[in-house]
């Protein structure tokens, strides 16, 4: 059936490898059946196929992400609720939040007892914090996930309580730094903040720029860097001695964010820490210490 399935999504305008991945999204997702299963020809009922092709219909008519569609993305292996409000969780994203995981490895090694904290700003789905706290399980950790929109929050919250996170993560309504207190510090800063300039919106899927929310995707000035910008700014206020911020960056219209984000944090005094790339070799990571 997933030949079928993607057969219908590619006839009908989705380039190949993507109709390819979507068709075994759909068809596993609303079976519940893995992919081996399927492979194995398990038996898939008329009751299912009806709400299989239900769903690749409405892919088709609606021009939706699947993940809304679906009302799930997967990201680290986990299902993430999702909705027009947040950003669908992207692979990159994976990146950062391993580095993020590994430099409170390797700078607090042997402090498990401490009590490291960390801030997600523009947390949106919440899965940034959720993932590090799973990938963090074994240190003393508590994670604030800040978002200027309610409704982000809301997904959140859900996305916390569904991977059993309540007791590491936190949410908090705030507009960057608006909403903590002067005496809230933290050991590490992470963010995934809107980096493409708002220019260059006509240039993107037509998934990414109908559905997602302008709020996640777009800056107002040309380089993209606005927020890098804000946030460095009063980072130092609410870092602990010696704290590391981590950015995903973008590489928008051919050019990588790093060295402008780079120059943006060494004038607010930070030093940088590492650059890393993800598997197509983009720039994807960049850490700064305080």
């Amino acid at each position: 059936m997933i030949k079928e399935v993607r057969n219908f999504l590619i006839k009908n305008g989705i380039e190949a490898n993507e109709a390819r991945a979507e068709a075994e999204l759909i068809v596993c997702a609303v079976s519940g059946y893995t992919l081996e299963q399927i492979f194995a020809e398990a038996e898939i009922s008329e009751d299912i196929a009806e709400k299989i092709w239900f769903a690749a219909k409405k892919r088709v008519e609606t021009g939706a992400p699947i993940q809304h569609i679906l009302g799930f993305a997967y990201f680290m292996g986990d299902r993430f609720y999702v909705n027009d409000k947040v950003l669908i969780p992207r692979p990159e994203t994976e990146l950062l939040v391993k580095a993020a995981a590994d430099a409170v490895r390797k700078r607090y090694a042997g402090q498990a007892n401490k009590g490291i904290s960390i801030l997600d700003i523009g947390t949106g789905s919440g899965c940034i914090a959720c993932e590090i706290s799973k990938l963090l399980q074994d240190i003393d950790l508590e994670i604030m996930g800040v978002d200027i929109s309610t409704d982000a929050l809301r997904v959140a919250i859900k996305n916390m309580e569904i991977l059993g996170c309540q007791r590491r993560v936190i949410f908090r309504k705030s507009d960057i730094y608006s909403g903590l207190r002067e005496i809230d510090k933290f050991d590490i800063i992470v963010s995934n903040p809107p980096y493409i300039p708002i220019y260059l919106k006509d240039t993107l899927q037509d998934e990414v720029k109908n559905f997602d929310p302008d709020l996640a995707l777009f800056t107002e000035d040309k380089d993209g860097v606005e927020f890098y910008k804000k946030i460095l700014a009063g980072a130092k206020r609410h870092l602990k001695l010696n704290g590391s911020v981590l950015f995903e960056i973008g590489f928008n219209d051919g050019i990588s964010q790093a060295p402008i984000v780079a120059e943006i944090a060494k004038q607010y005094g930070f030093k940088l820490e590492f650059i890393k790339k993800d598997l197509a070799g983009i720039e994807r990571v960049i850490c700064f210490m305080g």
